[in-house]
């Protein structure tokens, strides 16, 4: 279900350097949460989980949201 809207992850932006390769973890805190796996407006190769992008908690868009998970 990829490049519907850019989905809204929990996690807190941050650079990949400063990560390890396997299972990484973001920051604790920051200004721009990660969203991921682009939208129908950008480019179709954006249309992956591998896409990262971000934006403020508060920051709103036509081409962003969340997919609910049930556990």
């Amino acid at each position: 279900m990829h490049g519907n809207v850019w989905e809204w992850c929990s996690d807190w932006f941050g650079d990949y350097p400063s990560t390890p390769l396997t299972d990484p973890r973001g920051p604790d805190s920051g200004s721009f949460r990660v969203l991921r796996g682009g939208s129908f407006q950008h480019e179709p190769y954006k249309a992956r989980c591998a896409v990262r992008n971000y934006d403020a908690p508060e920051g709103r868009s036509s081409d962003g949201g969340f997919r609910l998970v049930l556990e």
